[in-house]
């Protein structure tokens, strides 16, 4: 008489199985990239004419990022930690340099007539700058139009910027506006 082989019984394998996977996925934490937050400007009209915007000299500021993680913000070397305050010096131009942006008084809701810097800030990075170094710098230059615009929504309104209403927020935009130009990267070499 032959004997028989008694079957294992898997049942539960697929049970226990699932248990783990679910156990895995919730105790396994993941690494999250950082990008940079920004609206984009909208895609132009396919038939408008390329026409190149005519910027003065004093409303640019040239912000130059090498292979080598060397920043020079307006032809000074400087280190990252420094980028926020000179940006913001740029920005408000306090005490109407004429080497600093030009200022337009606009009419502006819920704040009134305002004078809104014409300055733009150009960031050029070289193909060989390090990733890191480049959101360094893009974080300082966010950073410096986020503070002003909080020093403007606390004279203002007495709050901060975040915690506006929409149109408030909209009106310190207004008043504040995010202008940060990127250049598409080359080859800078030294700075």
């Amino acid at each position: 008489m032959a004997r028989r082989i008694q079957e294992i019984n898997a049942g539960s394998m697929a049970d226990i199985a699932f248990l783990l996977l679910i156990f895995f996925l919730v105790t396994t934490t993941m690494d999250v990239d950082s990008g940079i937050q920004r609206v984009l400007p909208p895609m132009p009209d396919p038939n408008q004419k390329d026409e190149g915007l005519e910027v003065n000299k004093r409303n640019l500021m040239l912000v130059f990022v090498n292979k080598a993680d060397a920043v020079s913000v307006g032809g000074q070397i400087m280190d990252v930690t420094m980028i926020k305050d000179k940006v913001k010096e740029f920005i408000l131009n306090p005490l109407d340099d004429p080497n600093l942006p030009a200022k337009k008084i606009e009419q502006i809701d819920l704040i009134g007539d305002y004078p809104v810097s014409e300055g733009v800030v150009s960031l050029q990075n070289d193909r060989g700058t390090s990733y890191n170094m480049y959101i360094m710098v893009q974080n300082e230059l966010t950073r410096a139009f986020n503070e002003v615009r909080n020093e403007v929504s606390m004279q203002k309104f007495g709050r901060r910027f975040d915690e506006l209403s929409d149109d408030q927020r909209t009106a310190v935009a207004k008043a504040v506006p995010l202008k940060i130009s990127e250049a598409e990267p080359r080859n800078i070499g030294g700075v």
